[in-house]
């Protein structure tokens, strides 16, 4: 008896912990289109605006509702009508922080309402936050060719970009470029990265400055193209062309067209959740591009054992700078994944000085938290590099290497302090395959190279600099 008692006691407990929760929207704005579908994007679904798992059922009342499955846990969320362009707002029309729920032990029915929807309400009225001149949108359809599509791109120059003609800057290249500079095309925030890079640079806290290159998602297609792996749930599996498109496409139109450092010493890739896992992606598959990698509340859950299986068999670059930040409650695996991407990347050679690791209490998986934290980020990566025994106490050349890929000849720019350079084409194995004695503004020819893919590497004195070399 006391057994069957026991057993009943804990199944009704794994029962109750197990509870559903149902989520109620009882009114939308008059305005909300009839056929209009409604979407639940939140913490359990990698944000996807127009997960068909989460469409919300339409009754005949007009509510609308959905029940997660049981076990969810603490989750944030907020509604859509499929896109981010077309999420929640408040009665002016204003970003909103992520609805907050956390599932208890008994089912629940949770009433909401939706007072506006962002596209339509009076978008047109909205003012920009951008900083001018130094953010400006370099194309509305740049092409994707590896994935044949096209994106706007927009383009942030540090202040003395114009006043500075000789001078050339480090990049960091962002995803979701919509939330990077402005609050007008934000679909739950900006970053605000080029007020905090332009007072940064003012204050003389960044001495060199950096551009930025901000890439916008493509809303139904950004699980697709932020992960290498296939989520059978979610998605995903063009993460491989979405980063081929950064190195092979955007970077080298990027270094051709504007006075970047184009050395992997002075180039970073930062995001944001699925942002966050594909920088990850990116440093790993390409080392002699991306040093510094920003990486804001990741979303390796959506791939994890590739993920880290990948991390095993591809181990970083040790002179590779990893920042990881996030809040300590935006879900159950998030810290414990990124703590073990953390141990998994220093385990493969990465030293702890490389590795920046960093958990907020009241972090949470929103803009306004990375927006918060993006200048202790920016700053740490692009701090000088000091000399230890990863790098061969040497210091980075801030040199530029263009067009790459090229055909036939590569100019090379050098510190106006240096005079000459030693300069040398590896191929695959390792074999130097061209050595030659460079000075600023030189060309190099390399028409006698076989095509394919090279590393170049600059040295003068105790400064040494490399980067990729694509020879067509």
């Amino acid at each position: 008896m006391k057994k069957s008692l026991l057993l009943l006691l804990t199944v009704l407990t794994a029962t109750l912990a197990q509870a559903q929760v149902t989520f109620k929207i009882t009114g939308v704005p008059a305005n909300t289109p009839a056929t209009a579908v409604l979407y639940m994007a939140g913490s359990f679904n990698s944000w996807n605006p127009g997960s068909a798992a989460h469409a919300l059922t339409k009754n005949a009342d007009g509510t609308y509702q959905l029940t997660l499955p049981a076990g969810t846990g603490a989750v944030e969320y907020k509604f859509t009508r499929g896109a981010w362009a077309s999420v929640e707002s408040d009665g002016q029309n204003q970003d909103i922080a992520n609805r907050t729920y956390t599932v208890g032990s008994a089912p629940a029915t949770v009433l909401l309402q939706v007072l506006n929807w962002k596209d339509l309400s009076g978008g047109g009225s909205c003012q920009s936050t951008a900083v001018q001149p130094n953010v400006q949108v370099m194309s509305t359809s740049f092409p994707i060719p590896q994935l044949g599509r096209t994106r706007r791109v927009w383009l942030y120059l540090p202040n003395d970009y114009a006043a500075n003609s000789t001078k050339r800057y480090p990049v960091l290249y962002m995803h979701d470029g919509q939330n990077v500079f402005d609050a007008c095309t934000s679909f739950s925030g900006e970053w605000g990265v080029d007020e905090t890079l332009r007072q940064l640079q003012q204050s003389g806290l960044d001495a060199s400055g950096s551009i930025v290159v901000a890439i916008d998602n493509d809303g139904a297609q950004r699980l697709n193209e932020y992960s290498p792996w296939n989520n059978p749930q979610y998605g995903g599996g063009q993460g491989d062309q979405y980063v081929d498109f950064l190195v092979q496409t955007l970077k080298p139109y990027i270094d051709t067209n504007y006075r970047t450092l184009t050395g992997r010493e002075y180039t970073g890739i930062a995001g944001s959740s699925m942002g966050g896992l594909i920088s990850t992606y990116a440093a790993l598959k390409y080392p002699s591009v991306f040093s510094k990698v920003g990486v804001f509340s990741p979303a390796f859950w959506f791939a994890q054992q590739p993920l880290f299986q990948y991390v095993q068999q591809h181990p970083a670059n040790p002179d590779t700078r990893f920042y990881f930040v996030s809040g300590t409650t935006e879900s159950q695996t998030m810290v414990p994944l990124m703590q073990a991407m953390r141990d998994a990347l220093q385990a493969g050679g990465v030293p702890a000085a490389n590795l920046s690791y960093t958990t907020r209490a009241d972090g949470q998986h929103a803009e306004w938290f990375w927006k918060r934290e993006f200048a202790a980020a920016y700053q740490w990566l692009y701090a000088p590099v000091i000399p230890t025994g990863t790098n061969g106490g040497r210091l980075a050349l801030a040199f530029s290497a263009y067009p790459n890929p090229t055909r036939s000849t590569l100019t090379v720019q050098l510190p106006e302090t240096v005079k000459e350079a030693k300069l040398e084409v590896l191929d695959s194995t390792g074999r130097v395959v061209l050595k030659s004695r460079v000075r600023a503004g030189q060309s190099v020819d390399v028409s006698r190279l076989a095509k394919g893919a090279y590393f170049l590497q600059l040295t003068a004195g105790k400064h040494t600099g490399t980067q990729s070399l694509l020879k067509e």
